[in-house]
């Protein structure tokens, strides 16, 4: 039976750390030790950043990414081109994208995508609000920016209709999204080559 081997607050602190994407029991333990050891450097400022996260992120009302105001910065942005929308499933792509600065655009996260089997439904995603961005005067392209998964794939079916009545142009990515690959995993050089490619849906 494995002993502990710190207070429980050291335990708490090693727990929480195991809950992060890409951190198992091992991996927490030794970035708390880190932690512990770098207190001054690195515990306390961490701290202070993630409270003051906690008290200021909010979602914004337009597009759904997380900033510290709302409307986000992205869509306070006057340079960004009004006239496309990206859809994307989650703040994660919306960020992968924006690394590869592939496109100057307006984005739309849907907070997830159609999944039967998860009971994921159209009510539970961002897509009234889609829809109403869409109608606005002045967009003239959404690219569907979802994942090469079997849900993600669904869903931009079921976004294409949704949005059939519109005048609209709707693109999706190009090849080179590797199919079952998520963006957030992806390197810039081919999301560039993904945005750049896209073809209509």
């Amino acid at each position: 039976m494995a002993q502990h081997v710190a207070g429980p607050e050291i335990e708490r602190l090693i727990q929480l750390l195991a809950r992060l994407p890409g951190l198992g029991p091992r991996s927490a333990r030794r970035a708390a030790l880190h932690l512990i050891k770098k207190r001054e450097t690195l515990l306390n400022p961490l701290s202070d950043a993630m409270r003051i996260a906690n008290e200021r992120i909010v979602v914004c009302s337009s597009c759904g990414n997380v900033d510290t105001a709302d409307p986000c910065t992205i869509c306070r942005d006057a340079k960004r081109d009004p006239s496309i929308l990206v859809v994307v499933e989650d703040v994660s792509d919306l960020w992968a994208l924006e690394r590869s600065g592939a496109v100057n655009a307006k984005y739309h996260v849907l907070g997830g995508v159609l999944s039967p089997l998860d009971g994921v439904r159209p009510e539970h995603l961002n897509l009234e609000r889609l829809v109403a961005r869409v109608s606005e005067p002045g967009v003239t392209e959404v690219i569907l920016a979802l994942n090469a998964t079997v849900d993600g794939q669904t869903t931009a079916h079921y976004i294409t209709e949704l949005l059939a009545h519109l005048p609209i142009k709707v693109t999706k990515l190009a090849h080179g999204v590797p199919v079952g690959g998520e963006l957030d995993y992806l390197d810039e050089g081919t999301l560039s080559a993904a945005i750049r490619q896209r073809t209509s849906f």
